[in-house]
């Protein structure tokens, strides 16, 4: 917390911020035509802005889009403000939904967080079907081999799979990237969005970061926005705790 106010101390990196807010996935080009600094000085802005979770970066191509992480602020809005305010301010929880337009008219969501863990354990808890059952309520199987079939099992017995996919990269044990379809549109490349895993020592922990790109409308960004945190929040405690969070955060009401 106090690299997150040391940050937000500073009206440049607000700006910067602001920016991000209004149009998330920028490159470094693009977030210094509204800054009157130099290209350096906004690049360390921007570094310490990294540094405290408050944005995080993506590489397309020769490219590094930059883009707003509302994690810490939602933290800061829980901890010194909801307690005392949730019925007027609740509101601010809709930092957590992220939409960009960045290479594309297609929207897209990533999302930062940090666990006490190993990249392999990471991994493991992201493809092993057995691991997945306990903290998703679906089984991710697949060999995961690059051109593979994946699929997103239900745990009930029925062996329907509500999500399908291929494998399109599988790097064990820092990234992993999938298409994402339903079955119905399995057979239509158009109607595939693509989901990216990206898997990274910092320091002792593990940074995740996770990509959601080629969404095909807002409704499908709003139901994303709202499933990755609570999918990744239960991935976190088993990890981290050997259990699950005691509910299932996405059926808790009001979420």
């Amino acid at each position: 917390m106090d690299q997150v106010f040391r940050a937000l101390a500073d009206d440049t990196r607000r700006r910067l911020l602001d920016r991000l807010h209004e149009q998330n996935g920028q490159t470094l080009g693009e977030l210094c035509e509204h800054i009157a600094m130099t290209r350096q000085s906004v690049t360390q802005h921007l570094a310490l802005l990294e540094a405290a979770n408050l944005i995080s970066t993506v590489r397309r191509g020769r490219e590094k889009l930059h883009y707003l992480n509302p994690v810490p602020l939602h933290e800061i809005q829980e901890r010194w403000i909801d307690k005392f305010e949730r019925p007027r301010l609740r509101a601010l929880g809709d930092l957590k939904r992220r939409a960009e337009e960045a290479m594309s008219d297609q929207p897209s969501y990533v999302y930062v967080t940090y666990i006490a863990s190993t990249p392999e354990k990471v991994w493991d808890a992201l493809t092993d079907a057995d691991l997945t059952a306990v903290y998703w309520g679906h089984s991710n199987v697949s060999d995961w081999r690059p051109g593979s079939r994946w699929e997103h099992v239900r745990t009930d017995g029925s062996g329907i799979a509500d999500v399908v996919g291929t494998v399109v990269e599988s790097d064990r044990p820092t990234r992993l990237v999938a298409t994402w379809a339903a079955p119905a549109d399995e057979g239509d490349p158009g109607r595939h969005s693509r989901v990216t895993f990206d898997i990274r020592p910092h320091a002792d922990i593990v940074k995740l970061t996770v990509t959601h790109e080629d969404l095909n409308d807002e409704g499908e960004l709003r139901g994303i926005s709202a499933g990755w945190p609570a999918v990744l929040s239960n991935l976190k405690s088993l990890i981290e705790t050997g259990s699950p969070l005691p509910q299932e955060p996405w059926l808790v009401p009001g979420r």
